[in-house]
């Protein structure tokens, strides 16, 4: 045995270990005297090129001494189940699909239903089957335009992309809507949708979102398969969770030419390290030594900018929220630069807020599509009238601490730092005027029946 395994190489772009004493090797003739083992792990660490490890083991040194040491020595840095995965940019093995069955009839479209196997396989047999649910219009000429849809995290049900599936059918518009890794029938046993789809480790999160991207190109491939759909004009709609899968496969997926992402972004380190969702990973992340500059890297191979902007045309039409604290709105921003010529619509809320439009904004990506797929530019409104509300803690002089319900009446400047809102709280209805001090309070007047006074609110919006 004529070589030891230094850790830094684990952390390089590439890394040779060989044997180079010629005492060992012998004559160069003598290829009896060396054994060979590679080894491809990826995702790597610290960048997106693939790290490929050579290792030689030469001498006299048993083949079965070289395989037991590094099987031992492998699992030290946690890239043991890396072997062989893919990058986003990898087109995922044909293979033969199945034919779906129908499985209802609505007003617009004809259901149907399929599996197959995913391209990634995680080891847990209901989590590597991909359910995809397909509507397909009624009376219309066919081959037609398909617009695949991902769900948000911890998703329940699939009534959101069901709808949309109806808007998009009554403008002739067929829909495939993909079950996410870990999610409603590929959940795990034992466990709830989506809890394991983000985890405080960065091989686990590149491994998800990776399998997330096979799923979804295979999915495109399954439509391509069908003369029922166009090849040549295929979506993508993506929300929250799935707005972040929807920008990493539409950044390495050409098929794709037009796409929507509702309260989604770029930069997931980022995301991570400041959103409101995830603190407990966050937590967890930071008790492993993990910063946001040091997480950065571990995801690159994952990150939606180390591929955008991408070469083949397309169109992007992005729903922001402008208090967003699950998807920071600086990340949303970020996701907009990274898509030229992409067409923008804020709305006054925070993440979930877009509920009380829903129906709105559920109609504005179908209308996208419809112009986009006619060959037509699109045009968003320029606003979409959707109430800011607000739940927190207000702290006032002399009253104390109080549980508050409110509703924004005014915003004094573009970013709504400053805002009068209308609150509802166990002591009676009280008035807010102030602005924002920090990412969550604001300090101002607080007034009520019982007189007015200076007072802190700390606030989410939802």
């Amino acid at each position: 045995m004529c070589a030891i395994f230094p850790a830094g190489l684990v952390l390089a772009r590439s890394a040779r270990v060989q044997c180079t004493n010629p005492e060992v090797l012998g004559p160069r003739s003598d290829e009896s005297r060396r054994k060979i083992l590679s080894a491809q792990v990826l995702p790597v660490y610290s960048n997106k090129v693939i790290l490929r490890l050579r290792i030689e083991f030469c001498g006299k040194s048993p083949l079965w001494f070289s395989v037991l040491l590094i099987m031992l020595w492998l699992p030290q840095w946690g890239v043991a189940q890396q072997i062989s995965a893919p990058l986003p940019t990898d087109i995922p093995a044909a293979i033969a699909f199945s034919d779906w069955r129908e499985v209802s009839h609505t007003e617009s479209a004809t259901e149907y239903a399929v599996t197959f196997p995913s391209p990634l396989p995680s080891g847990i047999p209901n989590n590597d089957v991909v359910p995809l649910r397909i509507f397909l219009p009624d009376e219309v000429k066919q081959p037609v335009p398909v617009v695949l849809l991902t769900h948000y995290w911890g998703a329940t049900d699939l009534k959101a992309e069901v709808s949309l599936a109806g808007d998009l059918s009554r403008r002739g518009i067929a829909t495939a809507i993909l079950t996410l890794p870990y999610h409603l029938a590929r959940t795990p046993p034992g466990h709830r949708s989506g809890d394991m789809a983000i985890e405080p480790d960065p091989v686990k999160l590149t491994r998800t979102m990776l399998q997330s991207v096979q799923d979804a190109r295979r999915a495109v491939d399954f439509l391509a398969s069908r003369p029922e759909f166009r090849k040549d004009e295929v979506g993508l709609a993506g929300t929250s969770l799935g707005a972040l899968v929807a920008a990493l496969t539409y950044a390495v997926e050409p098929r794709i030419t037009h796409v929507a992402f509702l309260v989604g972004g770029a930069d997931i380190a980022h995301i991570i390290w400041n959103s409101s969702r995830v603190v407990i990973q966050r937590d967890a992340l930071r008790r492993r030594g993990f910063t946001e500059a040091k997480l950065a890297p571990e995801l690159q191979t994952i990150e939606p900018l180390t591929y955008l902007p991408r070469s083949t045309p397309g169109t992007a039409f992005v729903i922001g929220a402008k208090y967003d604290t699950v998807i920071p709105a600086e990340s949303t921003s970020t996701l907009i630069e990274a898509l030229p010529g992409a067409r923008t619509l804020w709305l006054d809320t925070g993440h979930y807020g877009g509920v009380f439009v829903q129906r709105k904004l559920l109609n504005e990506v179908a209308v996208f599509f419809a112009q986009e797929f006619a060959g037509r530019t699109y045009t968003p409104p320029k606003r979409v009238v959707a109430p800011t509300i607000r739940l927190g803690l207000k702290l006032d002089a002399p009253y104390g601490p109080d549980l508050i319900v409110g509703l924004d009446l005014l915003k004094f400047d573009v970013r709504g730092d400053a805002f009068a809102s209308f609150f509802v709280s166990p002591r009676g209805p009280q008035l807010f005027i102030g602005t924002k001090v920090s990412q969550s309070v604001s300090l101002g007047i607080i007034g009520s029946v019982r007189g007015a006074g200076v007072g802190l609110l700390w606030s989410t919006v939802l």
